[in-house]
């Protein structure tokens, strides 16, 4: 067995947990958590008006990032969510504010029309199954933000906000080579700055 598969192996094991934990903390905190969300901001990773933020329109038991997308429009932020074009592709990201349309994306996942306009996020608010103090992110096994990241990161600054209830932490996500660093954890409880980055 490589070393790849057996990370593989390990990664789908532990995204079976992780998602028991998240449903748990979900079904109690999920409009609680939402609100606090928007309240606390993203004025702690140095986010100003000048930024494009892309959020994500929550699907299953993902916590809601869409008071916190409103909040940031309504102060002149430009914002977008993310769409899922191909395998083994990054995102593209297509201008989107709450209460804007949607259609079902991939997994019907509510994604903004193709008529929206395409942009480049500053700023990444990323969903994730679980997240450790290192900074790093347990995903969905398609490896969709991780080239997300490495494409933006070559070409400009970006910040990466891995955005989930406290109750997601663990002490170490299992992760490969590619596996790309958050610069922010944020939970309904606040920020947390990944060790060494603070």
């Amino acid at each position: 067995m490589t070393r790849h598969t057996d990370i593989a192996d390990q990664k789908a094991a532990a995204r079976i947990a992780a998602a028991e934990v998240r449903k748990v903390a979900h079904s109690s905190l999920r409009q609680r958590a939402a609100l606090s969300l928007a309240s606390t901001g993203l004025e702690f990773a140095g986010v100003s008006t000048d930024h494009i933020v892309s959020g994500f329109i929550p699907f299953s038991t993902e916590i809601d990032t869409r008071p916190l997308l409103a909040k940031l429009a309504a102060s002149g932020n430009r914002t977008c969510a993310p769409v899922v074009i191909r395998n083994n592709e990054p995102l593209e990201f297509r201008v989107w504010v709450p209460g804007d349309e949607t259609v079902p994306g991939r997994w019907k996942i509510p994604v903004p029309p193709e008529t929206a306009e395409i942009i480049d996020p500053d700023v990444l608010l990323v969903p994730l199954l679980s997240f450790d103090r290192a900074g790093y992110r347990l995903g969905y096994g398609g490896g969709f933000y991780d080239r997300t990241l490495e494409k933006l990161r070559n070409v400009k600054p970006v910040i990466a906000v891995g955005v989930g209830y406290l109750a997601q932490e663990v002490e170490t996500v299992i992760r490969g080579e590619h596996d790309q660093p958050l610069d922010w954890i944020l939970t309904e409880t606040g920020p947390i700055r990944p060790e060494g980055l603070s």
